[in-house]
């Protein structure tokens, strides 16, 4: 609700502005924000932004921010179809609610951000992967489709969501003792897919761009989990803020302890039986499936480990660990639609008697949930509507702009409200380069003088219409060349 009501805010821009130039010059390899090509991030989010504009019509915060709440969307579908044959009915109905009702997807998902798309395409992979990994589907499906996901993964953010999707199939796969079950040629075969997707763009970009900045660029970025930018106080918060994205689910991982600990008397018997079939019947015990509940403590360990040891590195950020929040909701589900667990007496749910006990709680939790995102979309966001602090700039300056006539930014660096400057907007990365006929140029405040004094102009000369100051404190100018008053 509300999704296009509220301004750009945060990292939203950056994902923005290259779709639009994009459409505007045709170049898809290489982004660009402003006038400076940007190899900070891969593509992927940009081109979904672009094909949304495309698709939809419009240019607005709306369309902007429809490939999160979809990418959100096919996660929930996924754990309804491809894990209901796992999970069963109520278990993956469970697993798609958490999914989409916890605090981080809640936020990020409403967002054009990297989070959500990259968070969904780790929970896609993850989805399909232990789904037919349990249900012993041939190895040519489980070990390449995922790999698909996650190549996609490489071309929206980076190689990271791999340690986490790594870290469960790891411990999976241990706790099951099939660890060998990872060398094989279909596994083979998904990595170089996944490898290709990535390849497919970042080569011709490296070969159209400068490939020493963007190499450069890249290695730079990867240097945040090193600690090149450590700040103490935000690593200290990195766990309880990393937990935080998952509540208000967090607080049913206090019972899973009690769950595993009545779990796992019904699994010893199961073992117990397994091993008399083995004897009788090696056939049938070839093919029986695999354990619940050593893949939930599988799951549990790659889970915890991998969560803390990346919050725990120098550099790392709270939402770095959002793609376990996946991984995190069929673990949830799991535990909720075992036979011998039950919450405490003093949180047992009567009603409603239609629901199984195993839906009750996440049924109320969820509508929750839902009750507080439609009291922020009807009470709270007009009231922050109020207070932006984008477009109010972009209305001045479309206010001082002449109809019909071009605006040229020069080197405008990151500046988000360009989004609501009415087009056509030109970028040059230089005064220098501004052609002669330029007529309406903003620049930064750094270059004022210098457009000023400039003598390219002659006869005309360059003067100040409007100065401007954004929220970070950035201050740029809009110039308007002509003759002498």
């Amino acid at each position: 609700p509300g999704l296009g009501t509220l301004e750009l805010k945060g990292e939203e821009g950056r994902r923005i502005l290259p779709a639009v130039t994009m459409l505007q010059t045709g170049n898809y390899l290489v982004p660009y924000v402003g006038s400076d090509p940007y190899f900070r991030k891969p593509p992927l989010v940009n081109w979904l932004v672009a094909a949304s504009f495309k698709l939809t019509g419009q240019r607005n915060e709306w369309s902007a921010r429809l490939p999160s709440v979809l990418s959100v969307l096919v996660v929930a579908l996924a754990f309804v179809t491809v894990a209901r044959g796992t999970l069963g009915a109520s278990g993956s109905l469970i697993g798609a609610l958490v999914w989409m009702t916890n605090f981080g997807m809640v936020g990020k998902g409403r967002l054009i951000e990297l989070e959500a798309l990259y968070a969904s395409l780790a929970g896609l992979a993850f989805i399909c992967w232990l789904s037919w990994w349990q249900e012993r589907r041939s190895p040519w499906l489980t070990w390449t489709v995922p790999w698909i996901f996650l190549g996609l993964g490489l071309l929206a953010k980076g190689p990271l969501h791999l340690v986490f999707f790594y870290a469960v199939v790891l411990a999976v796969l241990y706790r099951n003792r099939e660890l060998r079950a990872i060398w094989n040629f279909a596994h083979m075969l998904g990595l170089l897919l996944m490898l290709g997707i990535f390849a497919a763009w970042a080569v011709p970009c490296l070969l159209a761009a400068q490939g020493s900045e963007a190499a450069h660029t890249w290695v730079r970025v990867s240097g945040r989990l090193t600690g090149q930018d450590f700040n103490l106080g935000g690593w200290i918060q990195n766990i309880p803020r990393g937990l935080g994205y998952f509540l208000p689910w967090t607080i049913l991982l206090f019972f899973a302890r009690r769950a595993f600990q009545l779990w796992e008397t019904r699994n010893v018997e199961r073992r117990t039986s397994n091993i008399e079939r083995r004897t009788d019947d090696h056939s049938v015990a070839s093919f029986s499936p695999r354990s619940t509940f050593d893949v939930s403590v599988g799951l549990a360990w790659g889970v915890g480990v991998s969560f803390v040891a990346v919050s725990l590195l120098p550099g790392s950020l709270p939402r770095y660990t959002m793609p376990l929040l996946a991984p995190a909701a069929w673990l949830i589900a799991s535990l909720l639609t075992t036979e011998r667990f039950e919450f405490p007496p003093w949180l047992r749910l009567r009603r409603p008697a239609a629901l199984s006990p195993a839906l009750r709680w996440p049924a109320l939790i969820t509508a929750l949930v839902c009750v507080a995102m439609l009291t922020y979309a009807v009470a709270l966001m007009p009231l922050l509507r109020k207070r932006e602090k984008v477009r109010n700039i972009a209305a001045q300056i479309n206010a001082a702009l002449p109809a019909h006539e071009p605006l040229y930014a020069v080197d405008p660096d990151y500046q988000p409200f360009l989004f609501y400057v009415r087009d056509p907007i030109l970028y040059v990365p230089s005064l220098a380069e501004l052609p002669a006929d330029a007529r309406e140029v903003l620049v930064q405040a750094r270059d004022e003088s210098a457009a000023i004094e400039s003598v390219q102009w002659q006869p005309r000369r360059a003067r100040p219409v409007l100065r401007l100051q954004d929220y970070r404190n950035k201050s740029v100018v809009l110039l308007r060349i002509g003759s002498e008053p």
